[in-house]
Order: structure tokens, then C-alpha cells, then sequence
């Protein structure tokens, strides 16, 4: 059962402070190693800080031998309560630099609270002065992380590494949502016009279209997820991507399913058709924007290849 901050002796607050500075130090290099191939500038501004942290382990461990011996015993963050859970950091692969300097700052924040309720905790005169210069160093770390990346993040590696997170934003998210969404936006209008035009009923076309939006769906989630584990590709974790794979394609199918929600068959033939349009302009803008392909030639492609399928519905539901 975690302890109570409270109830620490000054001996454990001292032992919980290295295990601390340890776990952050810790912290700090995985950071930079999951950094270092994309974002070599941020893992170098990580380095320097693993190093401050573990100059502050030092520190403390000098101090616990000078006044309690040579055993130090082993009090983690979770032994005790009031502490934030931390997600591990080896489980989070490909890191982020958003998600990971956010996380920087909640370190800190967390550690220089602990040393200023710390101070009240403890009456020796060193102990205190040591605790309240770590606190003081916790506040400043957001300063020395400011100018360490002022140090390590000229213009030229800001430049690369926001180059390096577009590419793996494009390679994580972009691809595997708009292989989606073209799946579910192409090929779930032969089976929805198909039956709609076969029936002349809107409930009918709804069902229709639902079940094949779903479908594919699922499909294309679990396609893109098994397709390979990000492991040599750097397409990130294949979960993910089939989520954002299946929910684009879905939502690309119902788009133009859920017109025939009305009950006039013209009307929601008609809407249908330009929610079509509109998500193959969608897909042509994204494939500009993000694929370099010019705009003019992408939405040809895309025209080309969803008329084919809208009119292969169209006979197929005609005949």
C-alpha cells in the first residue's frame, strides 16, 4: 500500500528524491534515444538535460551517506501517494516532439513541487539548503530547456525536424486515412447506386450503403494494421494507422449514404452526388497538399476513377 507523503521520515524523502532524479534521468535519455534518427538537435538538448539530472542524483546521494550511511533504501514514485502515473516512454514509439517536450515540463513541474513540500518535511539545515537549491534548479529548468534549445535548434535543424515530423505525420496519419477515404468514398458507390437504382427505395439504398460502408471499414482497418508493424517502415504503430485507415473509410462511405436518410428518391440521389463530389475534391486537395501530386492531375485521377465506379453502379443498378 502506497505511504502518505506526510508520514516519510527525513531519511525516505531523501532515498524518494534519488530514486526521482534517477527515474528522470532515465526518462530524459529514452528521450533521446527515440529522438536521436529524426530529431538529432532535441536529442542532444535531452542529453545535456539527463546529465543535470543526474549531477542532482549525486547531489542527493552525498547527503543521504552523511547523514544516514551507506544504505540507501529503494522508495519509488509509486511507494508513494500523490504522484501523476506516467505512461512507460519505451512504449511509445515513434515519440513525438510535442508529446514529448509536454511531458518534459510535467517532469518538472512535478519535481520541483515535491522538493518545496520536501523542505517543509525536513529540519536539518544542509538538507534543507540542498532541497531548496534543487527546487530552485527545477524552476530554472525551464529556462536552461529554452536555452538548450536555443543551443541545439538553429534555424537550419528546426527547419530539418520540422521537415522530418511533417514526413512522419504524412507516413503515420495522411497515407493510411486517405487510403481510407478513397476506399470508402470510390468503392462503396457501385453497391449504393447499384441499389438504389435497382430499387427505388431510399430505405433500401441506406441499408445498403451502411452495411457497405462499415465493411469496408473494418476491412481496410484490419488491412492497414496487419500490413506491416512500423517496426522497418517508420509508419508508426499499426493499430493506430488501421483506426485512422478503417474510420476514413467508413466515414467516406457514409457520406454519401446518409442522404437517402430522406424519403424523396431524387432528392437524395442529387445530394448524394454532391457529397461525392465534394469528398473526391477533398481527396484530390489532400493528395495536392500532402502528396505533392499538382492538384489539376489528382483530381483527373480521382474524377477518372470514381466516374467508373458511379457509373458502373449506375448499369449494373439500370439493368
Amino acid at each position: 500500500m502506497a505511504k502518505n507523503f506526510r508520514d516519510l521520515t527525513e531519511a525516505e524523502i531523501l532515498a524518494l528524491a534519488i530514486s526521482l532524479e534517477e527515474e528522470d534521468g532515465r526518462i530524459y535519455g529514452d528521450f533521446a534515444d527515440g529522438l536521436r534518427e529524426s530529431y538529432p538537435s532535441t536529442a542532444a538538448m535531452f542529453d545535456e538535460m539527463q546529465h543535470e539530472e543526474s549531477e542532482h542524483r549525486a547531489f542527493l546521494i552525498d547527503q543521504f551517506r552523511r547523514r544516514f550511511g551507506e544504505h540507501i533504501p529503494l522508495i519509488r514514485r509509486q511507494d508513494v501517494n500523490g504522484f501523476v502515473h506516467r505512461r512507460p516512454v519505451w512504449r511509445v514509439r515513434p515519440l513525438g516532439l510535442s508529446v514529448v517536450r509536454k511531458q518534459a515540463e510535467i517532469m518538472e513541474l512535478e519535481t520541483r513541487r515535491f522538493y518545496e513540500r520536501a523542505i517543509e518535511r525536513v529540519g536539518d539545515a544542509s538538507t534543507r539548503r540542498l532541497l531548496g537549491d534543487l527546487a530552485a534548479t527545477e524552476r530554472k529548468h525551464s529556462a536552461l530547456a529554452a536555452s538548450l534549445e536555443h543551443e541545439h535548434l538553429t534555424p537550419e535543424a528546426r527547419e530539418t525536424e520540422d521537415a522530418a515530423q511533417r514526413r512522419l505525420f504524412v507516413l503515420q496519419i495522411v497515407q493510411p486515412g486517405l487510403a481510407g477515404l478513397m476506399d470508402g468514398s470510390v468503392s462503396t458507390l457501385a453497391p449504393l447506386f447499384a441499389a438504389a437504382f435497382a430499387t427505388h427505395s431510399t430505405h433500401d439504398a441506406f441499408v445498403v450503403g451502411v452495411a457497405a460502408s462499415v465493411g469496408a471499414g473494418i476491412s481496410m482497418g484490419f488491412a492497414e494494421a496487419l500490413s506491416d508493424d512500423g517496426s522497418m517502415t517508420g509508419r508508426g504503430h499499426p493499430w493506430i494507422r488501421g483506426v485512422v485507415c478503417g474510420v476514413m473509410t467508413a466515414a467516406g462511405g457514409l457520406g454519401h449514404t446518409l442522404p437517402y436518410l430522406a424519403s424523396d428518391f431524387r432528392v437524395a440521389t442529387t445530394v448524394a452526388t454532391i457529397v461525392v463530389a465534394a469528398e473526391l475534391a477533398a481527396i484530390s486537395y489532400i493528395r495536392h497538399r500532402f502528396m505533392d501530386t499538382p492538384f489539376v492531375s489528382a483530381a483527373m485521377q480521382v474524377a477518372l476513377g470514381g466516374g467508373l465506379v458511379f457509373l458502373s453502379g449506375l448499369l449494373i443498378g439500370s439493368a
